[in-house]
């Protein structure tokens, strides 16, 4: 019976890394796992956009993470940075509402483990094998609890 349980979990979570990807037209889509021992404040994550139709892509940057049940906060701030085709180094800044002001998680998810995902409002020109990277600002040292980290651009 736990056997089987835990199969149905397993789909599940493969199910939502493949909707993640797949479920809207996106012209990439690339996700990195986090330490469990917590994202630090220095740590920058690095994505690099490299499977896509054309050389250059433009479209909305979509930030999404996956956070448990035990996330101590309502939000995260994140900052946002890549390189336009011309050079200029576009940053942006983004505040990821997690929760309502009840302390409802506002994403999907399946057991303990919540999915969510905001659009970055500037829309952006993307150069195949430019990094995007990604970094948390919160006012904490380390953030414990976020699972996974992604980003897409759809179109």
């Amino acid at each position: 019976m736990r056997r089987r349980i835990l199969l149905h979990i397993i789909n599940a979570a493969t199910m939502l890394s493949l909707w993640a990807c797949g479920g809207i037209d996106s012209a990439f889509c690339d996700f990195a796992t986090l330490p469990a021992q917590g994202w630090a404040y220095g740590d920058t994550i690095s994505l690099t956009p490299r499977y896509m139709s054309d050389s250059i892509a433009a479209g909305h940057l979509v930030v999404a993470l996956r956070h448990n049940n035990s996330y101590p906060y309502s939000n995260i701030w994140l900052e946002v940075t890549h390189t336009a085709p011309d050079g200029r180094v576009m940053r942006d800044t983004v505040n990821c509402v997690l929760a309502d002001m009840y302390g409802r998680w506002k994403g999907h998810g399946v057991g303990a483990s919540f999915q969510f995902a905001d659009t970055i409002p500037p829309q952006v020109a993307v150069t195949a094998g430019s990094p995007i990277t990604i970094r948390h600002i919160m006012r904490v040292d380390t953030i414990r609890n976020i699972e996974h980290l992604g980003i897409m651009l759809v179109p």
